[in-house]
């Protein structure tokens, strides 16, 4: 009877594989997260060596504190009856500290580290245990007691170096973090318990899917925001509004090489997939590649439309090159997740991007982002060429091949 009444908290057969209302307007705090991430790149353009590289290490941490907290939430969502009252909680509370982290993001690393510190405990550790106690009896409790056992062990790391002076706090966030990643890659193995099997878990895998695609029109919303910001706050030019005009076509671009067909049956495929779960891990770290990406494009949005023909930035490239490449290069994976093939066209633009770099360092940001975008059509040509001259190709994902029941019991 306690197990029949945890087991209500579970997501059925007939719940809608559709994203809530609350979940869209979940996604508002990561609006605000996101644009603070991209704000944190921006601030490098005149950074270099050592000081760039930390930069660009401790936004990354930051993102990535983000960006675990946005996935477990999404795989919550995905598990158990998003309209139950208490997921409802758990999300809206989820929600209140990504707002708290994000407004603390700017200066994470120095003075607000506390409340930085503390939003992310209270998500990681406490949230898991309200759902363990909303799941009674039910044989999936043990999973969250995972998560919150293991939250444990990477809080002190977190908590000293919140409280800790200042030169210690980013290795040891980068170790908490590390260990937060790595236990989830585990299964967060326990003692006597062993590991939770994450690709034999049941999800709604269209939804799973569903959330993905709207991370990544987010970023992209937020690219948009940029090239509109920037170029409303400058004095108006032809050089700037050329420049505002090829950053437009860019993330147009990014929208059409994600959604050409592997973004576009990344639904489908998590649908028929026999072990979702273990496809919708792949997917999540591939789209967290994406996501990143996508942002790191938008500070070379900013560069390029503020200053299109100089002064040269020493970063310049770093933004307006390194984040398409990144892209290419995530995208060319979530072909090979869904497919079980290599893009070619993808490749193609990679490569191209990567033999024009060095000769792109003598040119303008003007001229680095119009290369970018013209490789980018190609790529978005080549696959036009190739529907026309092939039918389309059925999914055959090498990723969640099997069924729950053919490796195990479910965690």
């Amino acid at each position: 009877m306690v197990a029949g009444r945890g087991a209500e908290l579970l997501r059925s057969a007939t719940t809608s594989g559709r994203a809530t209302f609350l979940e869209l307007f979940f996604d508002l705090a990561f609006v605000v997260a996101l644009t603070r991430v991209s704000q944190r790149f921006a601030d490098l353009g005149d950074d270099s060596g050592w000081t760039l590289v930390a930069g660009l290490g401790r936004t990354l941490l930051l993102f990535l504190a983000l960006w675990l907290i946005w996935s477990h939430t999404i795989w919550i969502t995905s598990r158990y009856e998003p309209e139950r009252s208490v997921i409802q909680a758990v999300v809206v509370g989820t929600m209140f500290a990504a707002l708290v982290m994000a407004v603390a993001l700017p200066r994470a690393l120095e003075e607000r580290a506390l409340p930085f510190t503390v939003a992310y405990l209270m998500v990681m550790v406490v949230r898991p245990l309200v759902v363990a106690v909303a799941l009674r009896g039910h044989p999936r409790r043990l999973v969250p007691f995972r998560l919150a056992a293991w939250a444990a062990v990477s809080a002190p790391l977190w908590l000293v170096g919140a409280l800790g002076p200042d030169w210690l706090r980013l290795p040891l966030w980068a170790a908490a973090l590390a260990v937060d990643y790595l236990a989830w890659a585990l299964g967060w193995p326990l003692p006597w318990l062993g590991a939770a099997a994450v690709g034999r878990w049941r999800i709604a895998g269209e939804h799973l899917a569903e959330r993905h695609q709207q991370m990544f029109l987010i970023a992209l919303g937020e690219s948009i925001a940029i090239i509109a910001v920037v170029f409303s706050g400058v004095n108006y030019s032809a050089e700037r509004a050329a420049a505002f005009t090829v950053a437009f076509a860019t993330s147009a671009l990014l929208w059409r090489i994600y959604f050409h067909r592997a973004g576009l049956l990344l639904t489908e495929a998590l649908g028929r997939a026999g072990m979702p779960g273990q496809l919708g891990t792949a997917s999540d770290r591939t789209h967290g590649l994406i996501v990143l990406s996508v942002l790191v494009t938008a500070v070379g949005y900013e560069l390029v439309i503020a200053h299109p023909y100089g002064p040269l930035r020493p970063t310049w490239l770093l933004f307006v090159v390194g984040g398409p490449v990144l892209f290419l290069a995530a995208r060319v994976w979530l072909d090979h997740q869904i497919f079980g093939r290599i893009s070619r066209s993808r490749m193609v633009g990679l490569a191209v991007l990567l033999l024009v770099t060095a000769a792109l360092a003598r040119w303008s940001p003007m001229v680095g982002l119009s290369v970018v975008a013209g490789v980018l059509a190609l790529v978005a040509l080549l696959d036009a060429v190739r529907n026309r001259q092939r039918p389309p190709e059925e999914l055959a994902s090498p990723i969640g091949r099997g069924t729950p029941g053919s490796h195990g019991p479910e965690a």
